[in-house]
């Protein structure tokens, strides 16, 4: 039932953050819970491939460059993977692609054990980093339709945020202790079994999944994200941001390794997310005066000035608290960013910008988890943590010179700060 709200006293009380409420609209758990089970094996999925092919190789570079190709086959299907999910729904993209992802996953698995060639390894990672599960940007869909104009959708994005970087708490430790205690593939292993479960639990949440764009024999236009110039750049945006997942992962390993601790690596990784965690939290509880743009110039900074400083501790105390920091300043990019993408593009095609989004945090970490790779195998260790420092001054650059084109229409604008005007506000709690 819509509820509508006309005193400013009732918009002062909706326009609040708080999560208590965004919970209890209707019907959220229904994907909420299996949607944290499905997207789980993402965070798994590059570390877990890092540890195995290493460990059968004896290379990071080898390793990285394999988990690159992942990243990268990921990057490019992740949009086509969204755009079918808004054409057709959610459930005829999600099912045929966990079935793909187990299958190929256990393939790349078998390969790596029995010393596969390098090329054999590249075949496999193809296909299973395109049939990646694209469950967060269709989590994120969801709520764009149970909220719609709902002050709540910045408490949404900063939610889901948290839950991505709990994910990422939970996933890098638990595909640690499987390759090191348990067995090297232990960890590829879960995460293909993960994948198929709470993928085909995701999928079989019907009554949540937002309609598709067009019915029957009715012509609806369709505007793909990418030709909204603010995707554009907030690909880049992100593309930073995978620089610092892929740099992060490579160079812990290393350093843990060097050091003679590699079951710290995951400790101090689950620092680092936790930081993100932690922050996003804060995000959603804040009322936000600021405009979107503005907010992540400011928090971009923080994150490319934090990031810079990786390659110059020595010591795994202080690489974790500084992993703290960088970790906390990462949150309010991403929150704002896909907060940005509800005011910049069309309902009918936010799931293809949200994956979009996705696709660019993969193969911007693909990108660095390559190059980390190689900068550790051939130069000091610690050296793969320039690749978070180059990866996101470069794109503050380009945040800096086209920030313009991240603000949205005034009439867009007005809409979604519902707080600040006392015309009715409709708000969706079925």
């Amino acid at each position: 039932m819509a509820s509508t709200v006309t005193t400013s006293k009732d918009s002062a009380a909706t326009s609040r953050p708080g999560y208590g409420r965004l919970l209890r609209t209707r019907g959220a758990w229904t994907f909420l819970l299996p949607g944290f089970a499905a997207r789980q094996p993402f965070a798994m999925l590059t570390l877990s491939i890092v540890l195995l092919v290493q460990h059968t190789t004896g290379s990071y570079g080898v390793a990285g460059a394999v988990a690159a190709v992942t990243g990268v086959s990921m990057a490019v299907f992740a949009p086509y993977s969204g755009r079918l999910a808004d054409r057709y729904g959610q459930r005829a993209v999600l099912v045929p692609g966990v079935l793909v992802h187990t299958l190929s996953g256990l393939a790349l698995t078998a390969l790596a054990l029995n010393g596969a060639p390098l090329w054999a390894l590249f075949a496999a990672a193809v296909p299973t980093g395109a049939s990646v599960p694209q469950v967060g940007p269709m989590v994120r869909a969801r709520w764009g339709v149970k909220l719609k104009n709902s002050p709540l959708m910045t408490t949404a994005a900063a939610f889901e945020s948290v839950t991505d970087e709990l994910t990422f708490v939970v996933g890098p430790l638990l595909a640690t202790v499987l390759c090191t205690a348990v067995d090297p593939a232990a960890g590829l292993m879960t995460e293909a079994a993960l994948t198929l479960v709470g993928g085909l639990l995701f999928a079989a949440q019907k009554g949540t999944q937002p309609e598709v764009a067009a019915r029957g024999h009715a012509r609806v236009e369709h505007v793909p994200a990418l030709h909204v110039p603010g995707v554009r750049v907030l690909i880049v945006i992100f593309l930073g941001i995978g620089s610092v997942f892929g740099g992060m992962q490579v160079s812990l390993a290393a350093y843990t390794e060097s050091i003679g601790e590699p079951g710290l690596n995951g400790v101090l990784y689950g620092v680092f997310a936790a930081g993100n965690m932690l922050s996003g939290i804060a995000c959603g509880a804040i009322a936000w005066k600021a405009a979107p743009e503005r907010r992540l110039v400011i928090g971009y900074v923080a994150l490319a000035v934090t990031a810079s400083a990786l390659w110059t501790t020595h010591s795994a105390l202080l690489l974790g608290g500084l992993g703290l920091l960088v970790g906390m300043c990462i949150a309010p990019a991403l929150i704002t960013g896909y907060t940005l993408v509800d005011d910049l593009v069309p309902a009918g095609a936010r799931t293809e910008a949200f994956t979009w989004l996705t696709g660019a945090v993969a193969l911007g970490q693909a990108a660095a988890v390559t190059v980390s790779g190689q900068l550790e195998d051939n130069l000091w260790s610690g050296a793969g943590f320039l690749v978070p420092m180059g990866g996101t001054v470069l794109a503050l650059v380009t945040l800096l010179a086209l920030r313009s084109r991240l603000v949205p229409p005034r009439a867009t604008r007005e809409v979604t700060r519902g707080a600040a005007r006392r015309d009715p506000v409709a708000i969706s709690d079925q």
